[in-house]
């Protein structure tokens, strides 16, 4: 009895954590490509580790059903809440909550607009959208030589990814380099690849004419080369780019539609998200903000992002 009592010391010392964790989830929307992945790579690094339940839940894109969700994981006492964030400008309140109830908190993908005045009981991880829009429309700008006229289609106006990427379109295309290319329109999809469709329908329809089409995301791209194809398109003579590089996205890619995305790992920012939880459960230090870096993805180097 000694003996299995030490063992059982000894292994609760080095696996760090021997007891049940329960660790509630609240995502934006669970019918999103890309936040499917984001979860997946949480419930991968959950099964990595006995006994880490996870309780997650579907915001629906609703802030108050979201604010909902936290109070009830709170009442049930969970150990650590992760926030896919329907909007960041509202998070405040799931920060103050978390904090007076002393549970850890970890915000992902989403940054809530406190990301630089988290307690120490909370972390951010994500990708830095300076980054990715400024990939995305530096590769346009090129493949355009700096001259044309482009449609950007954007994410919901609330949101900081889309409002970052946007603004990241604008900043590079103000570049003395790109200042030959104009935005003859940009209008909101919401991450939707049936609002594309319809925005970019209309948009032929209208007889708007651009020589590349700047999407924030993927699925947006996606919903935009559908109606070009349905209308018979040129679609050599135009340049479409995303952003995410999800599975879908990576198949237009490899058909010939899409020229331009950028990788996201929503798979390694689930995982991480877990491991920080896990961490701030068992009163580790972590940083602030944890960064997983965007990549640019074109034809050239696709085949390595295949695989992912």
């Amino acid at each position: 009895m000694k003996i299995k009592i030490i063992i059982a010391v000894f292994c609760s010392v080095l696996c760090g954590y021997s007891s049940a964790l329960n660790i509630g989830v609240t995502m934006t929307s669970l019918d999103n490509p890309f936040l499917t992945i984001l979860l997946n790579g949480m419930k991968t690094q959950a099964q990595t580790t006995p006994d880490v339940h996870l309780q997650i839940e579907d915001a629906n894109l609703d802030v108050g059903r979201q604010l909902n969700q936290v109070q009830s994981f709170i009442a049930s006492g969970v150990d650590a809440i992760i926030v896919n964030a329907v909007d960041g400008d509202s998070t405040m309140a799931i920060t103050q909550l978390t904090k007076e109830a002393n549970i850890p908190l970890v915000y992902v993908n989403h940054p809530p607009i406190d990301v630089d005045r988290l307690p120490d009981t909370a972390s951010f991880i994500g990708s830095n959208e300076l980054d990715s829009g400024t990939l995305q429309t530096e590769a346009v700008c090129q493949r355009l030589n700096g001259r044309g006229n482009v449609v950007v289609i954007m994410g919901p106006l609330e949101n900081h990814s889309a409002h970052t990427r946007t603004q990241d379109i604008r900043d590079v295309l103000a570049t003395p380099e790109c200042s030959g290319i104009s935005i003859v329109d940009n209008r909101v999809a919401n991450w939707s690849r049936t609002e594309a469709y319809d925005l970019m329908s209309n948009w032929l329809t209208t007889g708007i004419k651009f020589n590349a089409v700047i999407a924030n995301n993927d699925e947006m791209a996606i919903g935009a080369i559908q109606a070009l194809k349905a209308a018979h398109a040129d679609m050599d003579s135009l340049v479409i780019a995303g952003i995410d590089a999800t599975p879908d996205g990576l198949r237009a890619m490899e058909s010939g539609d899409l020229d331009i995305t950028v990788y996201q790992n929503a798979s390694e920012q689930g995982a991480v998200s877990i491991r920080v939880a896990q961490k701030l459960v068992a009163g580790q230090a972590v940083p602030r903000n944890i960064w997983i870096p965007f990549e640019l993805v074109t034809p050239a180097n696709m085949e390595q992002y295949l695989q992912h």
